[in-house]
């Protein structure tokens, strides 16, 4: 899937730009309390998901991701409607690992109902460097593969993993998250069967020690049974410290680009 490019344009059909990024918690008040005054369904994707754009009452403007629960595909292997929950979970978990992998996200109403909104980020582009990056050892890379290790990511696909136009590492799409049975698909592979960097791993170790914290921080998104498999997931590699070796039967998303 190619990138997602969005400018805001006035009615004259002139004036483009891109709003300002905002402070995070900023941001989550505009998602929450903003007007939707434009919706436009993005054409790929089994899901349906929509760009829109956001104006608050002091007539500031942002864009954003909105993906309905009404759109979301019944699948076999996750609970139906649940999906705009997981990804408020993923961000929700993001910003209590201090990671901060995902862009600010709440789950609202709008045009088509309830369903999760998603600040919007403009990626960097076709930099020269791009699939180098992302196929490398690099530290954000690898803190955002192991943060798909812990929750579980089915659907890590190319197209989902981004750089800002300040060199921020991002990760998007995480609709797929958080089951019980292991489910993960990436094509971040770089670092199957190594060892978990020290730094990261200390990092883990933390995380460890404050897990019970996680049943107040996702409780109200997703499932008990679905926490606690998350705090497994988080001690396992605590303890061990190790990626494991994947398949490239089961462990590669389906249309991985």
């Amino acid at each position: 899937m190619p990138d997602l490019f969005l400018e805001l344009r006035d009615e004259s059909g002139g004036d483009e730009q891109t709003p300002a990024p905002l402070l995070e918690e900023d941001a989550l008040l505009l998602l929450r309390e903003a007007e939707f005054s434009a919706a436009r369904l993005i054409p790929w994707g089994s899901n349906y998901s929509f760009a829109v754009a956001l104006e608050a009452s002091d007539g500031r403007s942002q864009l954003a991701i909105y993906k309905p629960q009404a759109g979301e595909v019944p699948l076999y292997d996750f609970p139906d409607g649940t999906l705009y929950r997981r990804e408020l979970a993923a961000y929700l978990f993001s910003r209590w690992s201090g990671w901060n992998l995902v862009p600010p996200t709440v789950a609202r109403d709008g045009p088509r109902g309830v369903g999760s909104v998603q600040i919007y980020i403009q990626p960097e582009g076709d930099h020269p460097d791009r699939l180098d990056f992302w196929g490398s050892q690099d530290p954000r890379v690898e803190r955002l593969v192991m943060f798909d290790h812990l929750i579980n990511n089915a659907d890590r696909k190319i197209s989902h993993c981004l750089r800002d136009r300040d060199g921020k590492v991002w990760g998007i799409d995480h609709g797929l998250t958080f089951n019980r049975e292991p489910k993960l698909r990436t094509v971040l592979w770089q670092f199957v069967g190594e060892s978990v960097s020290p730094g990261l791993l200390a990092e883990l170790r933390l995380l460890d020690a404050r897990s019970s914290e996680l049943r107040a921080t996702l409780a109200r998104v997703i499932s008990p049974s679905e926490i606690q498999a998350l705090e497994r997931r988080i001690s396992h590699f605590a303890e061990h410290g190790c990626y494991p070796v994947l398949s490239t039967r089961r462990n590669v998303p389906y249309g991985w680009w």
